[in-house]
């Protein structure tokens, strides 16, 4: 578990229409870290292995699939994971292939926080709008969080003893909340990005920019009905214990909370999930 930055997107979408844009993205996300911020990929057994031209050939292949793709590649080089890039596309049309009717697809990736430092806050958010630029997104968030494996043993407790002192850092699980959340949110995150339906209910970029008022946050329109809402020109952790509640992001959460997704146990306790998910909000 590493303090990180953690960037993810779900789309209502089939991946035969989503597939030329997450490699777009994925490209995006390779020119501007270099080719070797991704040097392993999972294999079909989910064993770890070194990414050679061959086997980026593949993930290619992978990733044009026109029925589902499952991708997941790391930075390796040391014992910290700080890049991160995990791909879900699935046939939502596919008889063979069984979904609820909220699953969604989803690109989660991963920065070190250290670019916040090397680059400065405005070179990361002009890259993760890049990003998300020719993905067809519901909803999406990016800032800080806890970038770990979830569904290793004892990881979720570790996440436990600091999630509820440090409100703005996220808690992620996004092949479990991609199996609910359909066209919902998942709340406020530094950068909330959103999509339809969500978007025009709000009443639209005017709509929504009416409803928030704290200095510091602004409203994006993007192309194709989207927005972006930035709390502030830094990421902020907050922090309880120091009477730091970031009033930004619990006045988002209050906006958003008719269309906000909750119940994935992402902490592996009920009740303290759902503690953590009203966190801005109780």
């Amino acid at each position: 578990m590493r303090e990180g930055l953690s960037i993810c997107f779900f789309m209502m979408r089939p991946h035969s229409e989503v597939a030329s844009g997450v490699m777009h993205s994925l490209e995006t996300y390779l020119r501007a870290l270099g080719p070797n911020s991704l040097n392993s990929y999972a294999d079909e057994e989910g064993e770890w292995q070194r990414l050679d031209e061959a086997s980026w050939e593949h993930t290619r292949q992978k990733l044009l699939n026109p029925r589902y793709a499952n991708v997941h590649l790391v930075d390796s080089s040391s014992r910290e994971v700080r890049y991160r890039f995990d791909y879900r596309g699935r046939a939502f049309d596919d008889p063979s292939i069984h979904r609820g009717p909220d699953e969604t697809g989803f690109v989660l990736y991963w920065l070190p926080s250290e670019l916040l430092e090397e680059r400065g806050p405005q070179w990361v958010r002009e890259l993760i709008l890049e990003l998300a630029a020719p993905l067809p997104f519901n909803s999406g968030n990016a800032g800080l969080a806890f970038n770990c494996r979830l569904d290793v043993v004892g990881v979720s407790r570790e996440v436990r003893k600091h999630c509820f002192r440090y409100p703005g850092m996220d808690v992620l699980h996004p092949r479990s909340t991609a199996m609910n959340i359909g066209t919902r949110v998942r709340g406020p995150s530094w950068l909330t990005f959103l999509g339809q339906p969500v978007l025009g209910e709000l009443g639209g970029v005017s709509g929504l920019r009416s409803r928030l008022h704290t200095p510091g946050t602004t409203v994006q329109e993007l192309e194709g009905d989207r927005a972006v809402v930035t709390l502030g020109a830094w990421p902020e952790a907050g922090d309880t214990e120091q009477g730091k509640d970031l009033p930004a992001y619990r006045e988002l959460a209050r906006v958003l909370e008719p269309w906000t997704h909750r119940g994935d146990n992402i902490l592996g306790d009920p009740e303290e999930t759902r503690r953590w998910e009203r966190r801005f909000l109780d």
